[in-house]
Formats: C-alpha cells, sequence, structure tokens
C-alpha cells in the first residue's frame, strides 16, 4: 500500500518542479492530475504556485538588457523590492 501511495502522490519537492515545469512547458495529462492532487491536500504548494504565476507574470514583461548592468543605484530598487514582498506575502 505504502508503495502504490509513493506512486500515485507525489511530493511538495516533486510538485513545485512540475508547479514551474507547467509555467514553461505545460504537463502531461498524468503531471497534471498527480498535481491537481497533491495542490489539493498541500496548502504550501497551493502557496508556492500562486507566488511563482505572480513572480512569472511580473517578470515576463520585463525585458532588459542586463549587459549594462550598473548596480551603483541598487538602492532605488528598495521601494519595488519592498512591495513585491508585500504583494507575495498576501499568498
Amino acid at each position: 500500500m505504502k508503495r502504490l501511495m509513493n506512486i500515485i502522490m507525489l511530493s511538495c519537492r516533486k510538485a513545485t518542479e512540475l508547479i514551474e515545469k507547467q509555467l514553461y512547458f505545460g504537463l502531461s495529462p498524468l503531471e497534471k492530475a498527480k498535481l491537481r492532487m497533491h495542490m489539493l491536500m498541500c496548502d504550501y504548494c497551493t502557496r508556492y504556485k500562486k507566488q511563482s504565476l505572480f513572480l512569472h507574470e511580473l517578470l515576463s514583461g520585463h525585458d532588459h538588457d542586463h549587459s549594462t548592468l550598473d548596480i551603483s543605484g541598487v538602492e532605488e530598487n528598495a521601494p519595488l523590492k519592498d512591495k513585491i514582498i508585500k504583494q507575495i506575502d498576501k499568498f
């Protein structure tokens, strides 16, 4: 029985891998079913998925050339960093 449960149920580590894979590549029907079952029982992974989707949407619209990165004004980004952290904490 324990072996069967290990085949059917995902660990949180595997679930988070599938959450990230789903954002970029898509999942097979079996992976979707396993992830859906895990998400029904795991509040932590549900929260992780919401946060990951938020960050993905936020950063997917960000197109920046990092080859000329100037880190002298890093302090100027503190308000943006705080805003992102506050938004993630809501999940």
